[in-house]
This record gives structure tokens, C-alpha cells and sequence, in this order.
């Protein structure tokens, strides 16, 4: 008889966090999803028992971890909006920074000593050049890049003095749904371009907001690159197992490796909804570099990662699905 394997996903209840507890039931773990429902949701928790916990509550997230003895952890929580966190750094320096040490302190006093984090291009800031690979220079330009960039310092702090060991993925866009149509995305408020696209579509939203169209890129919007919450999923039970089985530190890029517009992200959301989406242009954010790619080659060579599902279209396929189930019921 096979041990069970629990695995602590703080987070859990959010957008990526929920597909990853259904990627690691279905590979075999037992997800024990820790969260403190702030921006996430009960529903979305289906793989796993949920802890209501803040996890900068140290008392009750050792308690957390005394009942459970979780083999690892996979840490999402976090607050995640660029503009956010440059009009409330503090709310970001407390739930990314405070948070994160709490939750390593609690590790390393139950001797947890693997962690998959769920780290962000943003810690590169505006690139040197693109595609962006892990040995660019990282000088974040925004307090959510800064906050998760010194979060990753503190973990390499922990592994010299206690030997932790981590892999930090550093992913670039999330966009899609479950293809089962089980979860998907739902933050309120939304910040996220495609969600709010798909919301124009649906006439939940009279318009979208494109911010900056003067930037050095070939039709003046920002690129991104989108990847779909799947495969990131994905990469995060292969990063578990990477550890689980001896392997050491890492810091990867996920990504599709090509950028889509602003604006042709909305295009493309016109001819699968076969709506009409109204566009007002606007002026830049503050915080936005004009192209984030990613190169996500050592993903591949580290834990055999490859996206399955990476074409813009199939990714606003399965959030159209999805925002049109949810929001029939919600």
C-alpha cells in the first residue's frame, strides 16, 4: 500500500493554485489546501481538505502542519497585481514578504524542507532582451516583482542555513481554464486582460481598457506571454516530484516562448466569442515593461516540461467556456 503523500498548497482556493490541487489528486498526492479565502473560493477547493488560515498566522499554521505532516509544500499565496501594488506596496510587503517568512519559519521548525514557489517574471523588471532566460539581471520595477524577488532571496537564505530546498517558477501570463470545466477564473475584481475581454463579450462590461499604445513594440500595445493554467499546473507536480526524488534548487522560466499583443489578444477574442468588443484606448500603467517572452528551454531540460496546450485561441477557448458556465450560475 502506497503512503499517502500530503502536500500543504497554501493558496489553494485562487486561480492557479485550485488547478494545481487537481493536477497533483490526480497524480497520486493529497492536496491540503491552506488558504485564507481572501481572493480565493470554497468552491474551488475539490481535491483536498481546506484549512481556513491566514499564513501569517504562525500559531495556527503550525497547527496546521502538526496534524498533517505534509511531505512539501506548494506556496501560491499572494497578492498578484502589478497597478496594485504600486498604489498599496504595503498590503504587497506584508502578504508576500511577512507571509513567506512565516510560512518557511513553519517549515523549517516541522523540518519541511521542499517548496515549490510560485515566483513571476515580474522579479526581471524591463528586460535586457527577449525571450527572457533565468540568467537575465532581475531589477523588478514594481513592488509586487520586488516583493516576490525578495522572497526568493529568503529562500536561499533558508537552504544555506537549514538546507531547504526549492524550485522557483518563474511564470509569465496564466490565462485558460480547466478543459474538464470544473474551475477557472474568477477574481473579483478582475484585473486580468482576458478575463475582462471574455467580460465585454458577455455584456458583463461595456468596454476594455487598453493601457498604452505608443509603446516600441508592432502595434504600439503590450506583449505578453500567455501560458495556460494547465500546463502550469502541470510544471508544478513535475517540480514536486524533481524534488521529492533529490533534486536540487532551481530557479525556471514558464512560458509559450512567443508574445500576443493587447490588441491581438482581443482580436482573437472577437473571432471565437463571435462578439463585438468595444476598445477605448488609454494611457500607459505605470509598471508595465512593453514585452515580457519567456525562454523556458531549462524548464524543459530540468523536468521534461513542455506546454501542451499553447496557442492563444485554445486558451480563450476554455476561459470562454468556463466565464459563460460560471457566470450563468453566479
Amino acid at each position: 500500500m502506497t503512503a499517502i503523500q500530503k502536500i500543504i498548497v497554501t493558496g489553494g482556493a485562487g486561480y492557479i493554485g485550485s488547478h494545481a490541487c487537481k493536477m497533483l489528486a490526480n497524480s497520486g498526492f493529497t492536496p491540503v489546501v491552506v488558504d485564507n479565502l481572501s481572493t480565493g473560493f470554497r468552491w474551488a477547493v475539490q481535491w483536498g481538505e481546506l484549512e481556513e488560515c491566514d499564513i501569517r498566522d504562525g500559531d495556527k499554521l503550525s497547527q496546521i502542519f502538526e496534524r498533517h505532516n505534509p511531505v512539501a509544500v506548494v506556496h501560491f499565496a499572494a497578492k498578484a497585481y502589478v497597478g496594485e501594488s504600486v498604489e498599496n506596496p504595503d498590503i504587497y510587503y506584508h502578504n508576500n514578504v511577512i507571509g513567506t517568512m512565516s510560512l518557511l519559519d513553519i517549515m523549517h521548525q516541522h523540518d519541511v524542507q521542499r517548496l515549490v514557489f510560485s515566483s513571476t517574471c515580474a522579479t526581471y523588471g524591463t528586460p535586457e532582451s527577449v525571450p527572457i532566460d533565468e540568467s537575465q539581471r532581475q531589477a523588478p520595477i514594481n513592488p509586487y516583482g520586488v516583493s516576490k524577488l525578495t522572497a526568493e532571496r529568503m529562500m536561499m537564505d533558508y537552504e544555506l542555513a537549514y538546507g531547504l530546498r526549492f524550485v522557483a517558477l518563474r511564470y509569465f501570463n496564466a490565462a485558460g481554464a480547466d478543459p474538464e470545466g470544473e474551475i477557472g477564473e474568477a477574481h473579483d475584481p478582475e484585473h486580468h486582460l482576458i478575463p475582462l475581454v471574455l467580460d465585454v463579450a458577455a455584456e458583463r462590461r461595456d468596454q476594455i481598457y487598453v493601457f498604452g499604445t505608443d509603446y516600441d513594440t508592432p502595434d504600439g500595445t503590450c506583449i505578453r506571454d500567455y501560458i495556460h493554467v494547465t500546463d502550469l499546473a502541470e510544471a508544478h507536480v513535475l517540480a514536486l516530484n524533481y524534488l521529492l526524488a533529490g533534486g536540487d534548487t532551481q530557479f525556471l522560466n514558464l512560458g509559450n516562448n512567443q508574445g500576443f499583443s493587447v490588441r491581438e489578444v482581443i482580436m482573437a477574442a472577437k473571432k471565437i466569442t463571435g462578439r463585438n468588443i468595444e476598445m477605448v484606448e488609454s494611457t500607459r500603467r505605470s509598471g508595465d515593461p512593453a514585452q515580457l517572452i519567456s525562454d523556458s528551454t531549462l524548464a524543459n531540460k530540468t523536468l521534461g516540461w513542455t506546454p501542451q496546450l499553447s496557442g492563444i485561441d485554445i486558451q480563450i477557448e476554455d476561459a470562454w467556456r468556463w466565464h459563460m458556465k460560471f457566470h450563468q450560475h453566479n
